[in-house]
């Protein structure tokens, strides 16, 4: 299933990109699928996922939403300011 997805503040900065498409293979896969399969192509990940939002098709999601083909997909970190 082809997906985009989005990364916002850090994480943007930690791939030097704030987009990509990719084909998830894997039919019925839901965001925790996702997760796991954006950390084997960007191990850098792995340790900023545990605090990252969801957000599919602009609404924010749990990891067992379901995904399908042409979603697009956004990853928000924790953001602070001051």
């Amino acid at each position: 299933m082809k997906l985009v997805i989005y990364y916002f503040a850090a994480l943007r900065e930690l791939l030097a990109r704030s987009q990509e498409q990719i084909d998830l293979p894997a039919p019925g896969a839901c965001v925790r699928d996702l997760a796991q399969h954006l950390t084997r192509l960007h191990p850098e990940l792995a340790p900023h996922l545990g605090s990252v939002r969801f957000a599919v098709n602009e609404t924010f999601v749990d990891a067992a939403a379901p995904l399908a083909s042409g979603d697009v997909v956004a990853l928000i970190p924790p953001v602070t300011g001051g």
